[in-house]
């Protein structure tokens, strides 16, 4: 007992020691994040804190799809992730300008990486980053393309105690019923794609239109599809005439065209994605039902023109998270667009958007937070505050760790009316994000303890 008694004086006195020893430190020039850091030391460790933050290096694990039928865009989001690294280890003008305190690194630490082919399955994705955790003490993970992937780190993230930064997740169960504390999402989703290109297709349309929608069996597809038929019904008077549900990486798509022929649809709208959009659509145009019925991309595809066609997408509405031509509205676009374009020689699509941005806006919560400790990079996230990007400002919903940001509205070109080989859409609207989001608990979210 007497031994517990000096056990939990010496403890109080070194608690007491630091803060005094801050309290007298104040008027001197201290490096970034001291103060945060020597607080965040007096706490137990959790997750893989301190011992991933205590060299001069912090490891990140990243997850994408780099086989499988969502390889293309794998492959894309993974660019947009380097390049991001990349700059925030240099300390890169552009990285400045989202987060202010970036120097060299992340609180002057290095940023090192591994990364792992998820194939968009979610116990490939979640074994990998299992293994940068144990084996790598990764600070923080990444990693998506699939929602079923984001929505299996989520679980990943909260019971390791180690943020995930999601990657491209559609789905509103990410940040809805199956968010977490310890996750945060950047990009659109299903229900703010809805509310975006609504309107927009009931301007074009009209109302009382007969619609087939094709739905990828999984998280992504059915809350998408649920989200957009609900607007199109409530506000258009639209009615889905049938919806075909395919699983991941079908190889044909004939059985659910043939279906959709005679259903008597006038759109067709194409939940699908990746390899699975490509497909299905190309499909659709051998079976004769493009152009005769519209069709619709209420959550763009990277890359879907270019694989099927300016011809096919040509007058195509669609929901987007961004798309190179905004670089003519925003400074921060441009400069992305061109730094991208100068490492990989193509116009970047907005999955490597979406990963430069996830990892940007994570610089800036650690540098704001001052330490690696994750309650408090949590608390950083759900601090209300300004933050530009390449969309315009955008700012952090504390209720359920989703970005509050625009969705872009794109309309496919006509060949001749392309400026060059990657002009295939021009930007119809930018929608503000604010009014496309339903209530914070409106899908389930419960973000539970800090810790």
């Amino acid at each position: 007992m007497q031994d517990r008694k000096k056990s939990q004086s010496f403890t109080d006195g070194r608690r007491q020691f630091i803060r005094t020893g801050l309290g007298v430190a104040s008027g001197l020039a201290l490096p970034a994040g001291f103060v945060s850091e020597a607080l965040a030391a007096d706490q137990p460790p959790i997750g893989t804190w301190p011992a991933g933050a205590s060299g001069s290096s912090v490891f990140i694990g990243i997850s994408v799809p780099r086989t499988g039928t969502y390889a293309v865009q794998g492959e894309d989001e993974l660019k947009g992730y380097l390049l991001a690294i990349e700059h925030i280890n240099a300390g890169h003008p552009l990285i400045k300008q989202i987060s202010p305190k970036t120097k060299k690194g992340v609180l002057g630490k290095e940023l090192k990486y591994g990364v792992a082919d998820s194939a968009a399955k979610p116990n490939d994705a979640v074994q990998a980053q299992q293994r940068f955790i144990t084996e790598n003490k990764a600070i923080m993970i990444t990693g998506g393309t699939s929602s079923a992937v984001a929505v299996a780190l989520n679980k990943l993230a909260q019971r390791e105690k180690v943020l995930f930064v999601c990657g491209i997740s559609g789905s509103n169960d990410t940040t809805g019923k199956d968010c977490v504390r310890y996750g945060v999402r950047q990009n659109f989703y299903g229900e703010t794609a809805a509310n975006a290109i609504g309107p927009a297709l009931l301007k074009a349309y009209g109302k009382n239109k007969k619609a087939a929608f094709m739905t990828p069996d999984y998280t992504y597809g059915h809350t998408v599809t649920k989200s957009v038929n609900d607007y199109l019904t409530k506000n258009g008077g639209w009615t889905m005439v049938t919806n075909q549900v395919s699983p991941l990486g079908a190889p044909d798509f004939s059985s659910y065209l043939t279906n959709i022929a005679n259903s008597g649809a006038e759109f067709l709208i194409n939940v699908n994605w990746g390899h699975d959009a490509v497909l299905s659509t190309q499909q659709a145009k051998q079976f004769g039902l493009l152009p005769k019925m519209k069709l619709v991309i209420p959550y763009q595809i990277p890359f879907l023109a270019r694989e099927v066609g300016a011809d096919v997408t040509e007058g195509v509405y669609a929901a987007t998270d961004f798309w190179w031509t905004m670089q003519d509205k925003y400074p921060l676009a441009k400069m992305f667009v061109e730094e991208f374009e100068k490492k990989f020689g193509y116009k970047p699509e907005w999955g490597a958007e979406n990963a430069y941005m996830e990892f940007a806006l994570w610089a800036e919560a650690v540098e704001n937070a001052g330490t690696f400790y994750p309650p408090d990079v949590i608390k950083s996230y759900e601090t209300p505050r300004k933050l530009n990007s390449m969309v315009g400002e955008v700012q952090w919903r504390a209720a359920d760790h989703q970005l509050i940001r625009p969705v872009v509205i794109v309309k496919g070109k006509a060949p001749k009316d392309m400026k060059n080989k990657e002009d295939f859409w021009e930007v119809v609207e930018v929608v503000a994000g604010a009014g496309l989001m339903q209530k914070p608990d409106a899908f389930g979210c419960n973000l539970g303890s800090p810790t």
